[in-house]
């Protein structure tokens, strides 16, 4: 039976919408004006801004945290003058290893990959901490059963949109290395283009896509949203070794994070406007239900639940056997999540 995206009330009466997919941006904010908080104990008035790199795996409402950051300022307050890059998922890891980009926002998946291969990475916030899909099909498609020998995507393997649809295909009953073709397209948006055009018959989406194919007639097989499955599908991911060249700056990074999911969740009108401008939606009805349903999404104080790595070991141990060695209390690291939390800046 299908069943409509239950979260967000508006989806039974929105109507078609004509939203496409956000080019990458790139997005500078400078600290050169404005005077450090207590957020940011370690930057002093007179100190200059420190430049740091900050790449975003793909362009979508989970992104609405640090793009908001940037916008209002929030990294400036904290001394911060930051560069957003998109980097997409595939190569966000290597650039982050190489010292391209300072810290990584992506899948805690491609995090687990790098380190049980020598990577010296660790997730220090989970911004959106649980998989935010549904899995979409077409009309023709009426149960799991009819999903046999159907392509189906995701982004790239070992991505958290591969692990999701794996997860949740083997939990219908279906084996996703045997009774469909698993199609990489690269990203969410490319997904949500592919199931629009019919390239592929089933994928994970989420708000504004799901919306939107939805209002042309797909519908949802299954929901892992309800679920609330553990994961790290927006994590704050950077090297050990760069914090402990620059904890202060790293600090001042999460501070500021904090500070705009609080802030955000009181600006509806802004919030809305700038995922407006970020992902070209044209509804107004889809630009609001997509707020709604990211920022119920986001934890005023993202810290990172160690439940979050499971269904990424399961399936990745599966191809690479080093995964299944990894101690996982070496995947992350709170320590930062809770300074800013008693420092109470996610009530400011």
């Amino acid at each position: 039976m299908s069943r409509k995206l239950a979260l967000i009330p508006l989806v039974a009466v929105i109507a078609a919408a004509c939203g496409g997919a956000a080019a990458p941006t790139t997005t500078s904010t400078t600290a050169a004006s404005a005077a450090p908080t207590q957020a940011a104990a370690s930057a002093s008035p007179s100190a200059a801004p420190y430049k740091l790199t900050v790449g975003y795996s793909e362009t979508y409402m989970g992104e609405l945290p640090v793009w908001y950051a940037a916008e209002k300022g929030f990294f400036a307050k904290n001394g911060l003058d930051v560069t957003l890059e998109y980097t997409a998922s595939a190569t966000a890891i290597a650039s982050l290893l190489s010292g391209k980009i300072d810290l990584s926002q992506g899948g805690g998946s491609e995090t687990v990959s790098a380190d049980a291969n020598g990577g010296d990475l660790v997730v220090i916030g989970s911004v959106v901490p649980v998989y935010p899909y549904v899995f979409l099909v077409p009309a023709s498609i009426k149960t799991i059963g009819d999903l046999k020998g159907k392509k189906v995507g995701a982004s790239n393997p070992g991505s958290e949109s591969d692990i999701a649809t794996r997860d949740g295909l083997t939990k219908e009953g279906l084996n996703p290395d045997s009774d469909v073709t698993m199609v990489y397209v690269g990203s969410s948006q490319n997904r949500t283009a592919a199931l629009f055009a019919g390239s592929i018959q089933g994928g994970m989406d989420q708000p504004p896509g799901a919306l939107e194919l939805e209002a042309k007639g797909l519908h949802v097989l299954f929901n892992e949203v309800d679920q609330k499955i553990p994961t790290i599908n927006n994590g704050i991911i950077v090297k050990k070794s760069f914090i402990k060249a620059h904890k202060d700056v790293v600090q001042r990074y999460v501070d500021s994070i904090v500070e705009s999911i609080a802030a955000l969740k009181k600006d509806h009108a802004g919030g809305v406007a700038l995922l407006t401008s970020k992902l070209k939606i044209t509804d107004p009805k889809i630009a609001d239900a997509t707020y709604t349903f990211a920022t119920g999404l986001f934890p005023a104080i993202p810290q990172v639940d160690p439940a979050a790595f499971s269904d990424t070991i399961k399936v990745l141990e599966k191809k690479n056997p080093k995964v299944a060695n990894l101690n996982v209390n070496s995947l992350y690291d709170n320590e930062f999540m809770k300074s800013a939390q008693d420092r109470g800046l996610d009530k400011q």
